[in-house]
């Protein structure tokens, strides 16, 4: 999904602006399932801050380094998905799956053929076979990472259309659709590339924020204060 206004800023702009958010006794609520930050006034909410995903919210404490966070992605695309481990914001191991799931003349990924034709002829068995595979795949890999270490989070960017067959995927993947630490990715990924994998694990680690228009007036404020912001057009 594209957020258009999405910005990118520094820690040191985040920071301020929570400090200030809070001398001005707006409410700052952290939703997990997003890994994101709102800053309220009232009913209205002025800010929205995706924070990285090597920090924690505490309310007690606010932000804080976590000096030992694993999270790990998958991004899943009909023909081709990238899975990915990272220990303290470094991508440590990798792996890229392909399998034969699109039909060549249509363009159309056995998935959705199945919804309107089945899978009658030759390759259409071939097709499903392979998809089938390609989840079992993929679910294992990160089954083996969830063995080997602490996951804090888990990252997925995969269309929704492709989640029932996913999750009851005769190899489950190490959570559940509606866990707590899954976060579905804010942003547009093309493909389930090496290259894709590397850009989002960046893109997670830095602060997002999205301002509605009362909250914008806020922004006007901080950039008097020279706080710059950068526009983030992955979003």
């Amino acid at each position: 999904m594209n957020i258009p206004q999405a910005q990118i800023v520094s820690q040191e702009f985040a920071q301020h602006l929570i400090a200030e958010s809070l001398s001005q006794k707006f409410n700052l609520l952290f939703e997990k399932k997003k890994h994101q930050l709102s800053i309220e006034s009232g009913h209205d909410w002025l800010v929205k801050i995706y924070l990285p995903w090597t920090l924690d919210w505490k309310e007690s404490n606010g932000l804080i380094h976590n000096p030992d966070s694993h999270f790990s992605l998958v991004l899943i695309r009909a023909g081709q998905a990238s899975t990915g481990y990272f220990h303290q914001g470094t991508l440590i191991d990798h792996k890229v799956f392909r399998a034969y799931m699109v039909r060549q003349k249509q363009g159309k990924s056995q998935i959705k053929h199945l919804k309107t034709k089945g899978k009658s002829r030759a390759g259409s068995r071939i097709r499903l076979a392979e998809t089938l595979q390609f989840f079992e795949e993929i679910n294992e890999r990160l089954t083996t990472y969830a063995n080997q270490f602490p996951i804090n989070l888990w990252g997925i960017s995969c269309a929704k259309t492709m989640w029932p067959f996913y999750f009851s995927s005769a190899i489950a993947p190490p959570f559940s659709s509606k866990a707590e630490n899954l976060i579905e990715l804010p942003y547009h990924i093309a493909q389930g590339s090496f290259e894709e994998l590397k850009a989002a694990g960046e893109l997670v680690q830095k602060f997002h924020l999205i301002f509605s228009e009362k909250g914008k007036k806020l922004l006007k404020e901080f950039q008097k204060e020279g706080l710059e912001t950068s526009t983030n057009d992955d979003w």
